[in-house]
């Protein structure tokens, strides 16, 4: 049995125009924004999305704060699944526990699963309401599975997904379909780099 864990934006649904918007305007709020547009927003995601806010002086609170009304405002109809990843995530189900873990907050996650039709195939979601790090995530999954940390994958679209998920010591893998370019992912060196949604099989 592999365990197998999953970013979401990027990975799961299209979301980038939706998260851009989000963030931008949680910043914009508060007067931080950003001022280089997506090539800013995308460097965010190079390492830990919210110790990346930190580095550039973001005040958190008041980032939480903002994003407790902008985060109602989310639309769902922006987003668009990724369709070829659904029946790859139903085999995957037959075999594997399957987890989502995200820098986005759980409840809009839930949402959209349930919209996109992908309810029922995860066995948890952990967002940024149960802890910002993604590596602590992975290790709180490690302790609640108890699976070796060779059966153990995190699947991701930037390379802060892959270096989270070799600081947590799992096996990574880079998707291309996501946020960052498959040269930006290569070079992070995950484990696999997958180009399709069909590829995931060979974890099963």
């Amino acid at each position: 049995m592999n365990l197998l864990l999953f970013d979401f934006d990027g990975v799961l649904v299209d979301s980038l125009d939706v998260y851009e918007k989000t963030v931008t305007d949680c910043l914009n709020a508060i007067g931080q924004p950003l001022t280089r547009g997506r090539e800013e927003f995308l460097e965010l995601f190079e390492g830990n999305f919210y110790q990346s806010l930190v580095d550039k002086g973001v005040d958190m609170k008041k980032f939480e704060e903002a994003s407790v009304s902008i985060l109602t405002q989310v639309n769902y109809a922006a987003m668009k699944p990724f369709d070829a990843i659904r029946p790859v995530l139903r085999r995957l189900k037959q075999n594997h526990p399957l987890v989502v873990i995200s820098s986005n907050d759980t409840p809009t996650i839930r949402e959209a699963l349930r919209l996109y039709d992908f309810e029922g195939i995860f066995d948890d979601i952990l967002g940024s309401d149960f802890m910002y790090s993604k590596k602590e995530k992975i290790l709180y999954v490690i302790r609640k599975y108890s699976v070796t940390l060779q059966d153990i994958y995190y699947i991701g679209d930037t390379t802060g997904d892959i270096k989270e998920g070799k600081e947590a010591g799992v096996k990574t893998v880079g998707v291309t379909w996501g946020w960052h370019s498959k040269a930006l992912l290569a070079a992070s060196r995950p484990d696999y780099l997958f180009d399709t949604p069909e590829d995931l099989l060979q974890l099963n």
